[in-house]
């Protein structure tokens, strides 16, 4: 099974769905910055969880189409928002809306992304009881995102983090996105309670993987040249599995050295080096690259007990993708 065929199959058909929905309308110049983000393109990884993980419990994917637009919207939301508060240029290869539009007008316009991640779920059919549980499922996902992104700004500021602080604030800011895709797509598709339960798991296991696999590609991927970003990462002390298994392992002069460079704005290209190099001696790159696939190996096992179909397959070919991709 080819997964990336797979899911771009999925993710063309939510694209037009999700060009129907977000129409253009007035002030103009809002409604463009509304659609820059999201019609921009993106893995779409969020609404084809939740569209597969419906198909995997038999289930009728229209159904949780309005579910797909509401998590990219939100997803795009807080990319908007992040973009302001990072003061990024780029997004998708393409200037981040504050960028196109003006800070004021993204403000507005990651605002309005939320809202209409709620009015898309108002077009949900099927029984009242259960749109409540997945509304109710939404907005405690939304609360708990917030908080890790407060958690992860808070960590910069901090020299020690201990692991657990750090897969509480990505279990928060990442993966409980994943696990709710997962879970929402079960219930709407008309899943058993154990079927949901499995899927809520799976989502779970690899969202943790995934957001795990971006630390260690951050660093991994750029070993020969040790690119701008993870120059900043280490500057603005960025607390990656990475960073923080190192920084709670290393000792003697290493540790001193760690403590003294790591979220230094002023560390020069060598110290930075001299950083990378220390993580490397202390194993904590490969040890975040062992995490990331211990957690997709618990995804596969949590969705073993679904009947066997395409999608069960799919499923195990996505949880070892998101630990084997490069980007």
């Amino acid at each position: 099974m080819d997964v990336k065929l797979e899911i771009k199959k999925r993710a063309d058909f939510f694209n037009g769905q999700l060009e129907k929905f977000l129409k253009e309308g007035h002030p103009k110049k809002l409604y463009e910055a509304v659609r820059h983000l999201p019609l921009a393109g993106g893995k779409r990884l969020r609404p084809c969880m939740a569209m597969i993980s419906c198909e995997a419990v038999k289930g009728d994917v229209i159904k949780v189409v309005p579910l797909a637009i509401s998590l990219e919207l939100i997803h795009s939301f807080t990319l908007v928002h992040d973009d302001i508060m990072d003061k990024s240029k780029l997004r998708r290869n393409l200037p981040t809306v504050h960028i196109r539009y003006g800070e004021p007008t993204a403000i507005i316009a990651g605002d309005l992304l939320f809202t209409k991640a709620f009015e898309s779920m108002h077009n949900t059919s099927g029984d009242c009881s259960i749109f409540k549980n997945v509304e109710f499922g939404l907005v405690d996902c939304v609360r708990e995102i917030c908080e890790g992104q407060q958690m992860d700004m808070e960590f910069e500021g901090r020299q020690i983090v201990s692991e657990d602080e750090y897969l509480e604030m990505i279990r928060k800011k990442t993966a409980v996105f994943f696990q709710f895709s997962a879970e929402a797509g079960a219930i709407l598709g008309g899943g058993t309670k154990d079927e949901i339960i499995a899927l809520n798991e799976y989502g779970l296991c690899l969202g943790l993987g995934f957001q795990i696999w971006d630390d260690y590609l951050d660093i991994s991927s750029n070993e020969q040249t040790l690119g701008k970003d993870i120059g900043n990462d280490i500057r603005n002390g960025k607390k990656t599995l990475i960073a923080v298994h190192c920084l709670n392992n290393a000792t003697g002069e290493d540790k001193k050295f760690l403590q003294k460079i790591f979220g230094n704005e002023k560390a020069t290209e060598q110290e930075i080096r001299q950083v990378f190099d220390i993580f490397k001696k202390v194993g904590s790159i490969e040890y975040a690259k062992n995490a990331a696939l211990s957690y997709c190996t618990e995804a596969k096992k949590a969705v073993n007990v679904l009947k066997e179909s395409e999608a069960k397959q799919l499923l195990f070919e996505l949880a070892d993708y998101s630990v084997s991709r490069e980007k």
